[in-house]
């Protein structure tokens, strides 16, 4: 049977595995590049395609106020029970249009997420993180490379592609890394991008 969410097929095989695997590794060493952009004080933050959680419950130990977006009803699920402790409001929603997800945020994190949508779909989900990014927020979005697993969609796309389709939206680059995938998969890269919105210009001048 095809998921609901297309972007997320393959995630409801085998849940609780991949569970286990994400939680096995803390969010300081997978997100390493991402700390520096965090909100310096009490803020909003999204985690877009949440899984089991790992993440959203580090941000919310952190003391932000954390929605947790996962459109696989397994890992969803699975994140409430293994964060029940967590203070975080999870929602079923998803990429492009994420069209449950209310308000505007400081820190909008996409962790393994975007290679699954695409072109058309990522055009749309770019337009709509620029809606949901406040004014000196960040937008944190890492994208892997390598062989597509067995059942997943995913497609090729490169950071310098994501870097031109973030600027027609207003979205400027702050960070772009290259590193080794966490879980050792020798055939697995990732990148790491940090984006920010540009303020509007008149004339070409910023105010």
């Amino acid at each position: 049977m095809q998921p609901r969410v297309p972007s997320a097929a393959g995630y409801g095989v085998d849940a609780e595995e991949i569970a286990r695997r994400y939680e096995g590794v803390a969010f300081e060493v997978v997100h390493e590049e991402f700390l520096p952009w965090l909100p310096p004080g009490p803020g909003r933050v999204v985690d877009i395609g949440a899984g089991s959680g790992r993440d959203a419950a580090a941000l919310a130990a952190r003391g932000y106020q954390v929605v947790a977006v996962e459109p696989t009803p397994h890992l969803r699920r699975i994140g409430q029970r293994l964060h029940a402790d967590a203070a975080i409001d999870w929602i079923d929603d998803a990429l492009p249009s994420l069209t449950g997800l209310r308000g505007t945020f400081d820190f909008v994190l996409l962790s393994a997420v975007w290679m699954h949508l695409d072109e058309p779909e990522r055009v749309d989900a770019m337009r709509r993180l620029a809606e949901l990014v406040v004014p000196g927020g960040h937008v944190a979005l890492s994208l892997r490379h390598g062989p597509v697993p067995a059942g997943r969609r995913m497609f090729a796309v490169s950071a310098v592609e994501t870097v031109a389709l973030a600027e027609r939206f207003g979205l400027s680059a702050v960070h772009r890394g290259h590193g080794s995938d966490c879980l050792s998969r020798e055939d697995v890269g990732w990148s790491t991008l940090v984006f920010r919105p540009e303020p509007p210009t008149i004339a070409g001048v910023s105010r």
